[in-house]
């Protein structure tokens, strides 16, 4: 008898193994293919400003995904889609949860007008506060699109409408998913530098006299991910604007008949997303440090921010220009040229002073306005606190080129007519106007790479040492100023850690590893009872089948 019990389990069970495992393995809920995912995430913004910490403190990750509304404690990491999180939902996240996992819409380059404003209302309420959690944003993908669905239709447990049994049933069926970032902790960034390039080119007067227009543009931009921060209007549009004004005038200024009568300094100055840290240096090497610079006795300083956003240019000043200054007959000849050439386009001025208790600055010209420079920034919008200054929605595909070209061909002509003293006609002409090809193709470049400040202050950037080689094309005396952070009271500090992969894993919850615990268990136990009780069992079958053989009989 034990003989056949033991052919029984040697020569049939494997077989059993083979037939019965691999049914098993298939009809798992979990799909092998889909057990672990990978996807880049970027981190949210990570520096100082002036001693005040900004952005996400921490890095690594390694906890529960959870729905937004189906996370409890700080071990879970809340995942959802960028249109389903409001700033209630933020700010309970940030003190309470593990972390957050934010995934962008599909085409988040090119949505509508509405949807981007309400996107940037969160982002700037982001950006304002100092976050303890990880915060990781993703780009669409469409299984990272589906964990989420995931997570948010699974059942949970609490929801009352349910039995107690089907709470229970439904939490053991249903499928879990463990979020790893393994980024390490961020360090500060000791060796960050800012540049800012300068370049000019001199006018000639009969009387030797011959006053500076400063034309200044920052370069970096600025967005909740430094990353996903490629600033095409704000100020991809600046730097291309200005990029053409020096194309323009380095032609008009090489020829002795043609040569202004002003010195025109370009400057394209870093940091200006950090409060115009660039310009700020500059400004005390120039005044502080150095005799009989230029910019001493400036006619004027303009400032190009953010000209691509609508058909319109307003002349934002700390102080109202007096009338017969020279800001005040440059703002008259851009009024004229809009009228004449382009009615559609509003030039306007903006007063705002300059409030000193605040942290920080609301345009560039502010920091020119508190040397006593006279100084006003150009711009289409009339408020610095638009948000469309500082977010990731700020792309290529949102701008209209015509209205750029038409609004570089305003500031040139107007600028133009001032430096000649022409205020009647077209004084370009064909011959020096505006190329708006020149134009597109410098706003294609600066919008297609992410310019953050910390992405930018590695030594011999190359964005740096493109716009250097542009100024040493047409402009003479060029020079690049670096700002770094004082090590003992620093104005600012970069964090490293700007991007990670992102592992997600499939995996059942605890209660059902303690189910299944049970259920082995159980299976154990009957197997063992089967074994130990297998003689009696075979007795009883026999004397069943021997009282049948006696019946026949």
């Amino acid at each position: 008898m034990w003989l056949e019990v033991d052919e029984i389990f040697k020569n049939y069970l494997p077989y059993y193994f083979l037939v019965f495992l691999p049914i098993f393995i298939i009809v798992s809920p979990v799909n092998p293919v889909y057990g672990a995912s990978e996807f880049p995430v970027y981190r949210m913004q990570h520096y100082d400003l002036h001693g005040v910490s900004h952005g996400c403190r921490s890095a690594a990750v390694n906890l529960e995904a959870k729905s937004l509304t189906g996370w409890t404690t700080s071990r879970h990491c809340v995942v959802t889609r960028l249109k389903d999180i409001t700033v209630d939902h933020f700010r309970n996240i940030k003190s309470k949860a593990g972390a957050l996992l934010v995934m962008l819409p599909e085409n988040w380059r090119n949505l509508s007008l509405e949807d981007k404003q309400n996107y940037m209302v969160l982002e700037n309420s982001m950006l304002i506060q100092d976050v303890p959690v990880p915060i990781y944003f993703a780009e669409y993908s469409p299984r990272l699109d589906s964990i989420i669905s995931e997570l948010s239709y699974s059942i949970n447990a609490d929801d009352m409408t349910k039995s107690s049994t089907e709470a229970l049933m439904s939490s053991v069926a249903a499928n879990g998913y463990q979020i790893s970032v393994s980024v390490g902790t961020p360090t500060a960034q000791n060796d960050a530098k800012i540049a800012t390039i300068q370049g000019y080119l001199p006018g000639y007067s009969l009387d030797g006299i011959t006053p500076t227009i400063a034309i200044v543009a920052h370069y970096d931009s600025f967005g909740v991910v430094p990353e996903l921060s490629f600033g095409a209007d704000s100020n991809g549009s600046g730097v291309a604007i200005l990029l053409e004004l020096v194309r323009i005038f380095s032609n008009l200024y090489a020829d002795a008949k043609t040569r202004g009568k002003h010195n025109i300094l370009f400057l394209l100055t870093g940091g200006g997303k950090i409060n115009y840290q660039g310009s700020k240096k500059w400004l005390e090497e120039q005044l502080d440090l150095l005799d009989g610079s230029m910019i001493q006795d400036a006619a004027y300083v303009m400032c190009l921010d953010t000209l691509a956003s609508n058909s319109s240019i307003y002349m934002h000043v700390s102080k109202p220009p007096k009338d017969g200054s020279p800001a005040s007959l440059v703002f008259k000849e851009l009024k004229s040229v809009a009228a004449e050439a382009f009615p559609h386009t509003g030039v306007d001025g903006v007063h705002k002073k300059i409030n000193l208790a605040d942290d920080i600055l609301g345009w560039e010209h502010e920091r020119f306005s508190i040397r006593r420079l006279p100084a006003f920034t150009l711009s289409s919008l009339k408020n610095h606190k638009n948000f469309h200054k500082s977010t990731i929605f700020d792309t290529r595909d949102s701008l209209d080129i015509k209205i750029m070209a038409d609004n570089s061909k305003i500031i040139a002509e107007g600028l133009a007519r001032h430096i000649y003293g022409i205020s009647m006609g077209n004084v370009l002409g064909k011959s020096w106007d505006t190329n708006e090809t020149h134009i597109e193709g410098w706003l294609n470049y600066l919008s297609n790479q992410p310019r953050s400040p910390q992405l930018l202050s590695d030594k011999d950037n190359v964005l740096v040492n493109i716009l250097k080689d542009a100024f040493n094309k047409y402009l003479r005396d060029v020079k690049v100023l670096y700002v770094v952070p004082d090590k003992r009271d620093p104005d600012f500090q970069f964090y490293t850690i700007t991007n990670g992969i992102l592992h997600v894993c499939s995996v059942k919850p605890a209660v059902f590893d303690l189910i299944l615990t049970l259920v082995i268990i159980v299976y154990l136990i009957a197997i063992y009872l089967f074994i130990d009780k297998f003689p009696m069992l075979y007795a009883f079958v026999s004397s069943l089948t021997e009282n049948k053989k006696v019946k026949v009989n």
